[in-house]
């Protein structure tokens, strides 16, 4: 009997499995144990044909046990440790490195990719193991520092590396594209709507939440689409951490610099936003996470779905507890909402009369109303214009409205100096201050601290919005490049809470 590494996943975690084989005399049959799921029992056919490829047959009862057993094996990227630990009990390989292992096998040997890589990669550096993973998975190991890993195509070209017949193929070192990303739609292309640019060029700078509420056509969706536009790059940190919820979804992992966003709509179930489902996986609010969350006509989502994105989005990370366990991954996502002013969506429209009764304004207020709207750094009215306007923006050639890279340019530049002011707290953003550094950081001279109060009891404004206005008014100081928080920064993050 043998054992060889392998891996499984718990959420983002990648687990160590030690798989033990047998083989005895009697009739042939394989038998899986240690809490295998339908694709690791299923794995016994990969396995069987990968071998009988390679010239080899079994023969007898094979025993495969899956240890530690009572944490559950799930996916495809046990079949090369299974069909190691058979060649090794077979004689074939006499030398077996003490390594991590992990691929799925096609019937003629060939090793496919797998999810779940990146997770494996640091967990073979924290157990300063090497990891062998099939070559498609290569790229996104690479840009796990500080870990020794190899890469094959087949089952006989692994072994022949494990013999000592081949040299050991390195994964090549990653490289990042340094490409600037291309908006679509761009700022330029959007017509007027002074205050919804602004509104969003503060939501990229300091990553705040951002709610958009206007008639039908006035742009909010295309001014939440060109927010993608505008982002800074991901960083070296930033970057694995958007890769690990990929990897573990087994989604395209290609190294880039873009930030996600992800769009969602309404009839989209709470198990999909947040995550879950038997495998406990990561939902949209973790694949968009260090990016933008978008949800458009946000009055048409159930209410259960918007009271569960209270947490996420508070806390920067989501909990999923099922009967198979508990998992977390992270979720620091900037919340961009769309939604119509009221039911017939013309309410306040300057050409289209509002056709909604008193009630009807009230009912569909309260859909707008509550916790969430609390977390809401940044609200904005988006007017729609008159084709009179339309076609005056349209002829305005000597002041063109400026272009996502101009604007980009002054985004970056304010994250940047975010970055370095809480370098040591180890935040990234000014949306990411917990109360205590609110308190202790953002100092207010006297009479700003008198305008607010008087603003903060006028408006009626809980603690937690005090707080989030003191973040937005950080921000807009850092897109001026000044040091310090006055009056006209403090007015202009009212102004966003309305």
């Amino acid at each position: 009997m043998s054992g060889v590494l392998g891996v499984t996943l718990r959420g983002m975690e990648a687990l160590p499995v030690e798989v033990e084989v047998e083989i005895t005399g009697g009739l042939f049959a394989i038998s899986i144990v240690g809490m295998p799921d339908v694709a690791v029992r299923e794995s016994k056919e990969r396995v069987r044909a990968a071998l009988r490829s390679l010239g080899l047959t079994l023969k007898g009862r094979v025993s495969v046990n899956l240890a530690p057993a009572d944490i559950p094996k799930e996916g495809a990227l046990l079949d090369l440790p299974i069909a190691l630990g058979m060649m090794k009990t077979l004689g074939v390989l006499s030398n077996c490195p003490n390594a991590l292992y992990m691929g799925e096998l096609a019937l003629d040997g060939r090793l496919r990719r797998v999810r779940g890589a990146v997770p494996a990669a640091f967990l073979a550096r924290k157990l300063n193991l090497p990891l062998y993973v099939p070559t498609e998975n290569a790229e996104e190991v690479a840009l796990v520092q500080g870990v020794e890993a190899y890469c094959a195509d087949s089952l006989s070209e692994l072994a022949m590396m494990l013999t000592g017949a081949e040299e050991p193929r390195p994964v090549p070192p990653a490289v990042i594209p340094d490409i600037k990303p291309v908006a679509d739609p761009d700022f330029a292309d959007i017509k007027g709507q002074a205050a919804a640019r602004r509104a969003a060029e503060i939501a990229a700078a300091g990553h705040h939440n951002l709610l958009l509420v206007g008639s039908p056509g006035s742009g909010k969706t295309l001014i939440a689409k060109a927010i993608a536009g505008i982002l800074p790059p991901l960083t070296d940190e930033e970057l694995v951490e958007t890769l690990l919820v990929r990897s573990t979804l087994g989604m395209d992992t290609k190294p880039t610099r873009e930030r996600p966003f992800r769009t969602i709509h309404f009839t989209a179930s709470t198990v999909s936003i947040c995550g879950g489902g038997n495998n406990l996986r990561p939902g949209e609010v973790s694949l968009a996470h260090r990016g933008v969350l978008f949800l458009d006509e946000y009055t048409e989502f159930r209410r259960d779905l918007t009271e569960s994105l209270r947490a996420p989005i508070e806390d920067g990370f989501i909990s999923i507890s099922r009967s198979a366990g508990t998992v977390t991954y992270p979720s620091r996502v900037l919340l961009v909402l769309a939604a119509n002013p009221c039911a017939c969506g013309y309410f306040g429209d300057p050409v289209v009369p509002c056709k909604c009764s008193a009630l009807d304004l009230e009912r569909y207020k309260r859909k707008l109303s509550g916790p969430i709207m609390d977390r809401i750094d940044l609200q904005i009215h988006v007017p729609r214009l008159t084709p009179e306007e339309l076609l005056s923006f349209s002829n305005n050639k000597e002041n063109p409205p400026e272009s996502s890279a101009i604007i980009r340019e002054r985004v970056i530049k304010a994250r940047k100096i975010q970055q370095e002011r809480w370098r040591e707290y180890n935040l990234v953003c000014n949306a990411e201050l917990p109360e205590k550094l609110v308190k202790r950081c953002l100092i207010l001279s006297e009479d700003s601290k008198n305008y607010l109060a008087m603003m903060a009891a006028k408006l009626n404004i809980t603690g937690r919005g005090l707080s989030r206005i003191l973040k937005v008014s950080r921000t807009i100081a850092d897109l001026a490049g000044e040091e310090n928080i006055s009056k006209s920064h403090l007015a202009e993050a009212l102004m966003y809470r309305q």
